[in-house]
């Protein structure tokens, strides 16, 4: 019975030792250390904004065409005597040369018809007149009485006047006959396409050619609702807004100067654009002082249009403004600020500022991963951390003892 309880008490003691040693070892523990954490200044890039007055700018492209084009079309038939050199593509012609002549023949033989008509009728309305008077002279020596109209032959001189008047028709028209044989440049200008030449037979209605003037293009350019709001369109006041084009020429960038002259009044359906027009005047450069390099129709040019001005405008990058329509501002004591701010305009490169941000604030330009109001900045130019110092040194010997193991 001892033996049995000696068993059975020994691991009751052990039990309760190992109680008694662990509520003496938990009453001597000492509390741990309480480290303060030090909040790392997060390195930022930034950039001082200023207000300033500008003139928004409004892109846009197109593609120079003639402000006027025309189809040549005979108005007379006949055979092509004569083409002028420069009725070829291409080819430069004044107002008023001559770009086709048609055979003459027949119309001159019109011509002299027609003057021998308006001749034979007015010897007849002399003779008409001669007849009257005579007629009214016997009447008043044999009756002494006012004479009836039949009598004077006023109905037969007014035939005859009439013939006369038809005579003169036909004659003027002989004469235009003629003159239309003759295809003259209605303006300075180039030809686009020729479609006749040299002996061939036209018909009235024939198209000989297409003719472009060159004294003024157009640029024919999409614009958005949004952009109308910063353009002045052309009104009654006259005024309108500069263009500048721009194109590659011959691996060189050139520009031309335009004016906005109009908009064309409809919305697109399908594009949801307005197009406005600009107009260059001289493109070909062909006045006695050009010196400049010729826009030729056909180019696709960049428009620059000059629009509205904008007072106390602060321009900043497009990507610093974030998705919600706010800037991260470096504000007091290097702590970041989450302003909102009032987007005038923006663009495909940069956002216009009317309200929320001051002259000389620093607006950061770079990535800030999960920003909020108070966190601490540091900027290139500040000094450095203490504990970033410690970990840069940690990690240059880290670097130093690697080379040496490597070795």
């Amino acid at each position: 019975m001892l033996a049995v309880l000696k068993k059975a008490g020994i691991p009751l003691i052990i039990v309760l030792i190992a109680i008694v040693v662990a509520a003496a070892m938990i009453n001597m523990r000492q509390p741990p250390e309480k480290a303060e954490v030090e909040e790392r200044a997060f390195l930022v890039n930034a950039i001082p904004v200023s207000s300033e007055d500008l003139q928004f700018v409004v892109k846009s492209q197109g593609t120079v065409q003639p402000k006027i084009q025309t189809v040549l079309s005979a108005q007379v038939s006949g055979r092509v005597t004569s083409v002028a050199e420069a009725f070829i593509e291409g080819g430069m012609f004044k107002k008023g040369d001559v770009l086709v002549q048609l055979e003459q023949a027949d119309y001159n033989t019109d011509l002299k018809t027609a003057q021998a008509e308006l001749a034979r009728a007015q010897a007849a309305l002399e003779e008409e007149r001669a007849r009257g008077k005579v007629a009214e002279e016997e009447w008043r020596s044999v009756k002494g009485s006012v004479a009836p109209e039949l009598g004077l032959r006023k109905p037969q001189l007014a035939k005859e006047l009439a013939s006369v008047r038809a005579a003169e028709a036909q004659l003027e028209r002989a004469q235009r006959n003629l003159e239309r044989t003759t295809i003259r440049a209605p303006y300075d200008g180039l030809v686009r396409s020729k479609d006749i030449d040299l002996g061939q037979f036209v018909t009235v209605g024939k198209q000989l050619g297409v003719i472009y003037n060159t004294d003024v293009a157009e640029v024919r350019m999409p614009l958005s609702d949004n952009d109308l709001a910063y353009l002045q369109l052309p009104g009654t006041d006259g005024q309108s807004s500069p263009v500048e084009l721009t194109a590659t020429v011959a691996g060189k960038v050139v520009q031309w100067q335009g004016m906005l002259a109009r908009d064309e009044g409809i919305l697109d359906e399908q594009r949801r654009v307005i197009y406005a027009v600009a107009e260059v005047k001289d493109p070909y450069q062909r006045a006695d002082n050009a010196q400049g390099v010729a826009l030729k129709f056909g180019r696709f040019v960049q428009a620059r249009i000059s629009g509205n001005r904008g007072d106390d405008m602060i321009v900043l990058p497009r990507h610093v403004l974030r998705l919600d329509g706010t800037v991260l501002v470096v504000g007091e004591d290097r702590k970041l600020e989450i302003r909102d701010v009032v987007v005038q305009r923006a663009d495909e490169n940069s956002v216009y500022i009317s309200a929320g941000l001051r002259s000389g604030e620093q607006v950061i330009t770079s990535a800030v991963p999960n920003p909020y109001n108070g966190m601490a900045l540091r900027l290139p130019g500040d000094e450095q951390d203490p504990a970033v110092e410690k970990d840069v040194e940690e990690s240059k010997d880290t670097a130093i003892a690697k080379t040496e193991r490597d070795a």
